[in-house]
């Protein structure tokens, strides 16, 4: 068994609140028998025109900060925060959306750069982030993590190419938006990428923040078994639940359920 904790915050415009209140999260996820947190998209600051101004390196303050966090509790740690563009970046003033993974010695051990940026129901993320291209796994905790922000739930190609490269968990970070039929919507992917992928799903996104009113964060964090069994679901109010990931389950599910084994298309594109 391995435990996660879902640290459902909210967030605020300033990263010195939320690097508190993230603190605050994992302390009690490491008194709760976690050995695995993991935080929201945007950790480090809400959307809007200020991440140019706020993104910082991943050796910076905020993830430092986490980085000790992490050490002091013995815990592995992932969180989304903004970095800096690449020098030369076409779109001046880009940011990189990362989901970065750290151990519990503190270690940065990978940074997830988002692939797919949401530029649907009228937001544009492409003007303010230059997107990634690299599907990520990472060890943390003794586990396979497959690294998922938000929008990139939509992409089940994400999710193969994931569990291809091992992945036993699909960790989800999100800054969900409310809206007609949006929560349906992730509720319903975040159960079916685990469902087809025959794989656990933990997808935490942020609670709804009352002093902030641009529709980011709908709560709603929830940790999925293989078979697509909601083992959590942390509504919208603020919390930090610890989940127990079993292997066992894995391997009852995919004995009953080989469909990863039948697969005959290989879809690619020129």
């Amino acid at each position: 068994m391995t435990r996660i904790a879902l640290c459902q915050i909210p967030v605020s415009e300033d990263p010195a609140v939320n690097l508190r209140r993230a603190r605050e999260a994992l302390e009690g996820a490491a008194a709760d028998g976690a050995r695995l947190a993991i935080l929201p998209e945007a950790t480090l600051t809400r959307y809007g025109r200020r991440v140019a101004d706020l993104a910082e390196p991943l050796d910076g303050p905020f993830v430092t900060g986490l980085a000790e966090s992490a050490k002091a509790c013995g815990l592995s740690v992932i969180a989304g925060v903004f970095e800096p563009g690449e020098p030369g970046e076409p779109a001046r003033g880009r940011v990189h959306n990362t989901a970065v993974a750290i151990d519990e010695s503190g270690a940065i051990l990978a940074a997830y750069r988002k692939i797919h940026l949401f530029d649907s129901f009228g937001a544009k993320e492409s003007e303010l982030v230059a997107p990634g291209e690299t599907p990520t796994v990472v060890e943390l905790a003794g586990l396979r993590v497959g690294l998922v922000t938000c929008y990139d739930i939509r992409f089940p190609e994400l999710g193969r190419a994931l569990v291809d490269q091992g992945a036993e968990l699909f960790a989800v970070i999100a800054a969900w938006g409310s809206g007609p039929m949006k929560e349906e919507h992730w509720a319903t992917l975040v159960r079916a990428r685990a469902i087809e992928n025959t794989t656990w799903v933990a997808a935490v996104g942020q609670a709804p923040n009352p002093e902030v009113r641009d529709g980011f964060g709908i709560g709603r964090s929830m940790f999925v078994d293989p078979m697509g069994v909601v083992r959590a679901d942390l509504g919208p109010e603020p919390a930090v639940q610890t989940c127990a990931l079993d292997r066992q389950i894995t391997i009852t599910t995919r004995n009953a359920l080989p469909c990863l084994e039948h697969r005959r298309l290989q879809v690619s594109r020129s």
